[in-house]
């Protein structure tokens, strides 16, 4: 199994990468070098959580082999009595040899893994600070040429390269004016990093401050089926809102588009920038602006006034941003919408004598044998409606324990006598057993709960409610490169610091002990002692003081106090919001229900109409049939008449 189960997780994990892409990007629709970066960029930052692991148990075991060794190298002679005559032969050791050290299942051989972490590390590394920023701020531009792209893109990212160069100068100053410290290329590689760990672990403690408590909060609400059903009716108002607002913004660009498009004729040397600003817009506008064109009117640079290259570049990015608003607010509203249906069909199901689940509007997609054999509606009414509520309380209060755990940690990890740090107690626990299997769980469950804590909280904040992420091939392209830039910012310096929570960081414990292999690309935070003695462990502190703002919503009520609406339970303002998100809601539900009627009636119609199309060919067939027997067959001495056979040609008509 040497080095094997790394293939196998490396193989892993990139197929789950590629599933997940699959189930929220686009792979008809967005372009290949957007799909390609988020692709790379999830798959790293995956790598990195998942193998982590595998480097902790490893150099754990290095770390018995090297106590091991000196252990029986270096015996230990116990006291002689002081009537014994010591003879002239080898003295035994008092002491009992240790246990051997077994080898991990997961073992990696040495060498491996250093280079494994540079080109991952690295190649993240470039993904969030150059190229993903780049790419995405290149897909804004209005620009028409690849040159105007570029310098677009330049200019809005200076203030990221800044930071970046900012933080980075300051440290090498810092380095260059300390007497005794030459610089070296590994000295300046290590500022680097430091650099980019510490502008992570800034953003990185911000987030998780918030996250610790509102997604245990978050879980225990959502047990509440009458709680969520309120707030979302609150959140579909505000919705409704920014959604009208983004289609107004929408229309009135729309608008000017269509004088910009009627004065530039198709021989004018602007018309190009027009039709490259048109394939921009939804294709109802682009229709509507067909329509009312005339192609075949020259243009008249005495008359006309026209507008600069300059504006259409600037209208062009007013199209793009204008677009791309109103198809996140769609979206938005039609997640929020089957949301608070589903919620209403949960609370109208509770009082079912029945047990079993009736939903308002069926859904359209076939019945799986999931749904027909398992998941039938009596499991899924007392899933819905008795079990669920349970569940989710269980796992608040499981993540609660998580949380606080982590809080304790953070405040405590420097500590390595007595060791207060639970994570760090956890892990060497069982590294007495030798339990790696253990020991590589619960990296794992840690690291992802860590995860899950920062990257959800980015989009359940207002401020960031410009990315999303959406199921069912909904998420845009600009929220995909986003997703995929966070991810590559955040992951290290999140690994680093719970390294250092299982005091696997030598930079942090001062233990001289086996460093892991992505400690040691990180390089020797020596360089920088003011870093690695004072901010990366006192900074952290800091998110005792943001837990408790989270659970107070201390920033919930500054924000309701300056004018943005909140979700304030015994706020005035909040009850009109959400008696009006409720009357959205049946409103919508409304019109679904007659747009399901009207297919329904035709559903009835269609097989009336076939019948009678099929009695009508019948009924011609035969018609056709009389002239011939007509002259066979007379009646009376006289012919039949084909009158009737020619009326009914026209019946169809």
């Amino acid at each position: 199994m040497s080095g094997a189960a790394l293939g196998i997780e490396i193989v892993v994990v990139f197929f789950l990468a590629l599933f997940l892409l699959h189930r929220y990007g686009d792979f008809k629709k967005q372009q290949r070098m957007v799909l390609f970066g988020t692709l790379l960029a999830w798959y790293l930052c995956f790598l990195i959580v998942f193998i982590l692991p595998l480097d902790v148990s490893t150099t754990i075991y290095k770390q018995c082999k090297i106590d091991h060794d000196e252990h029986v190298s270096v015996p230990t002679v116990g006291p002689l009595p002081s009537n014994h005559t010591a003879p002239n032969t080898s003295v035994t050791p008092t002491k009992s040899v240790p246990q051997p050290c077994y080898r991990p299942w997961s073992y990696i051989p040495d060498g491996i893994m250093p280079v494994f972490w540079r080109v991952v590390y690295w190649t993240s590394q470039c993904l969030t600070w150059l190229l993903l920023p780049f790419m995405q701020s290149y897909a804004r531009s209005g620009g028409f040429s690849i040159t105007g792209k570029i310098k677009t893109a330049l200019i809005e990212n200076a203030i990221y390269y800044g930071t970046y160069l900012l933080i980075f100068g300051s440290l090498l100053i810092y380095v260059a004016v300390h007497p005794g410290w030459r610089l070296s290329w590994y000295e300046l590689q290590t500022i680097g990093i430091t650099a980019a760990n510490t502008w992570g672990l800034f953003l990185l403690v911000l987030l998780l401050g918030y996250g610790l408590v509102e997604i245990p909060r978050s879980y225990w609400n959502a047990s509440r089926h009458g709680h969520l059903l309120i707030k979302t009716y609150f959140k579909a108002s505000k919705l409704m809102t920014e959604k009208a607002d983004a289609e107004e913004n929408l229309e009135d660009v729309m608008e000017e588009v269509r004088k910009v498009s009627e004065s530039i004729k198709y021989n004018h040397p602007l018309r190009k920038y027009i039709d490259t600003i048109l394939r921009k817009c939804p294709l109802d506008y682009q229709e509507k602006m067909g329509r009312n064109m005339d192609d075949y009117e020259d243009f008249d640079d005495k008359q006309n006034t026209y507008p600069s290259e300059k504006s259409l570049v600037k209208l062009h990015k007013q199209v793009i941003y204008a677009v791309q608003r109103h198809n996140r607010t769609r979206v938005q509203w039609q997640i929020l919408l089957q949301q608070a249906i589903h919620l209403e069909d949960v609370a109208k199901n509770e009082t079912s004598s029945t047990h079993q689940f009736v939903r308002s509007f069926p859904s359209s997609e076939p019945v799986g044998w999931i749904s027909r054999y398992v998941y039938t509606p009596t499991v899924e009414w007392y899933w819905e409606c008795l079990l669920k509520r349970w569940f989710y309380r269980l796992l608040s209060v499981v993540l609660t324990l998580f949380s606080v755990a982590v809080v304790w940690s953070e405040c405590t990890f420097f500590s390595t006598r007595p060791v207060l740090s639970l994570f760090a107690v956890f892990i060497q626990l069982a590294e007495r057993d030798y339990n790696y299997l253990y020991i590589e769980m619960a990296c794992f469950i840690t690291i992802f709960f860590l995860c899950t804590c920062v990257y959800s909280t980015v989009f359940r904040i207002r401020v960031f409610n410009y990315y999303y992420l959406a199921s069912h091939h909904q998420t845009d392209a600009y929220s995909l490169q986003f997703s995929g830039m966070l991810f590559c910012r955040l992951t290290p310096p999140l690994c680093l610091n719970f390294l250092g929570l299982i005091h696997m960081d030598s930079a942090i414990s001062h233990q001289q002990k086996e460093q892991t292999a992505y400690t040691s690309i990180m390089g020797s935070m020596h360089v920088l002692p003011f870093i690695a003695n004072g901010f990366y462990i006192y900074y952290p502190m800091l998110i005792v003081i943001l837990c408790i703002a989270t659970y107070f919503s201390l920033g919930t009520r500054c924000l309701n106090l300056l004018g943005f609406q909140q979700f304030m339970g015994d706020s005035e303002m909040t009850s009109d919001l959400i008696d009006e998100g409720k009357e959205l809601i049946r409103r919508e539900k409304r019109k679904r229900q007659r747009i399901e009627e009207g297919e329904n009636r035709r559903r009835v119609s269609r097989p009336v109409s076939f019948f009678l199309q099929q009695s009508q060919s019948e009924l011609s067939v035969s018609d056709s049939l009389l002239p011939l027997v007509s002259t066979c067959v007379p009646s009376g001495g006289r012919y039949l008449s084909m009158s009737s056979s020619r009326s009914r040609i026209f019946d169809d008509v």
